[in-house]
C-alpha cells in the first residue's frame, strides 16, 4: 500500500512538472513557460523547455496576458484600444453657402454731412418799392442789411455714390446793425452731392411777405469742422433780395 502511495505521488509530481504556463507578450509572442513569481514590476518565470535552468525575469509592462495552466488567464497590460474604423460611404457634398456680395461686407456708407449750426451774413435788397418802405418806415438809407440766424437740417434719404435728399429750416432776423427787428424764415428742399454742393428752393416768409427763395451753396472742412456757404434769391415785384450767409458747425465721429 505505501509503494502505491509513494508510486500516485511520484506520478503527480510528474504531472505537474510537465504542466506548462503560456506568456504571451504586447508584440504578440508566446512563450511556454512555468510562472514562478509576479511582482509589482517583474514577471519571473523559467522556461518550459529548461525547468532546471535559470530564472528568467520579465518587465511586466511587456506582457499583455498569462494563460494558466488550469484555464485562468491573468490580463496584466491591457492592450490601447484601436480607434473605430469609420464605414466606408459615400461622401455627401454639401452645397458650399454662397458668399455675400463685396458690396455687402464693408462698403463704407453713403456719405452725409449736417450742417445744423448758426448762421449770419447780409442782404441786398433791389431797388423797388421795398427799398422805398424801408426808407419811409425805418429810416434805412442802405440797401444792405445784416442776417442772424439759424439752420436746421434733416436728411430724408441718401442714394449710394449719389446725391443726399436734404429738408432745411432757416429762421432769421434782419436789420438788426440799422436798430430794426425783421424776421423771416425759410422751409426749403434741396439735393447734396458728395462734393458737398447743394441746391435747393422753398417758401419764404418775411416783413415783406411771401415768396419763393432759390439757394445754392458748398462746405468748406478744416477736421471735423465745417464752413458751409450759400447764396440764396428771393425774386420780387416789389425789389429782388439777395443774400449771401456763412456759418459753421461741428460734426461729431
Amino acid at each position: 500500500m505505501k509503494k502505491l502511495l509513494l508510486l500516485f505521488a511520484l506520478l503527480a509530481t510528474s504531472l505537474w512538472s510537465m504542466a506548462q504556463d503560456t506568456l504571451i507578450k504586447k508584440s504578440g509572442e508566446e512563450i511556454q513557460v512555468k510562472v514562478l513569481e509576479i511582482t509589482p514590476d517583474l514577471v519571473k518565470f523559467k522556461n518550459f523547455n529548461n525547468l532546471e535552468g535559470p530564472t528568467i525575469s520579465i518587465y511586466k509592462r511587456e506582457v499583455f496576458m498569462i494563460k494558466y495552466v488550469n484555464g485562468a488567464k491573468d490580463i496584466l497590460t491591457p492592450q490601447a484600444p484601436q480607434p473605430p474604423v469609420a464605414p466606408l460611404t459615400q461622401p455627401v457634398n454639401k452645397p458650399t453657402p454662397l458668399a455675400p456680395p463685396p458690396a455687402a461686407l464693408n462698403e463704407p456708407a453713403p456719405y452725409q454731412m449736417k450742417l445744423n449750426g448758426p448762421r449770419f451774413g447780409v442782404t441786398y435788397i433791389a431797388s423797388g418799392n421795398l427799398t422805398r418802405r424801408l426808407k419811409e418806415k425805418y429810416e434805412i438809407n442802405t440797401p444792405v442789411i445784416s442776417q442772424f440766424g439759424w439752420q436746421f437740417e434733416t436728411q430724408i434719404f441718401s442714394i449710394d455714390a449719389g446725391p443726399t435728399g436734404l429738408v432745411e429750416f432757416i429762421p432769421l432776423v434782419g436789420g438788426l446793425d440799422q436798430g430794426i427787428f425783421l424776421p423771416s424764415a425759410s422751409l426749403m428742399f434741396g439735393l447734396r452731392a458728395l462734393s458737398g454742393l447743394e441746391l435747393g428752393f422753398g417758401p419764404n416768409l418775411s416783413a415783406a411777405g411771401t415768396g419763393v427763395v432759390i439757394a445754392a451753396g458748398t462746405s468748406f472742412s478744416a477736421g471735423n469742422v465745417h464752413f458751409p456757404i450759400n447764396f440764396a434769391v428771393v425774386p420780387s415785384r416789389d425789389g429782388a433780395r439777395f443774400s449771401l450767409m456763412f456759418g459753421f458747425n461741428y460734426r461729431s465721429k
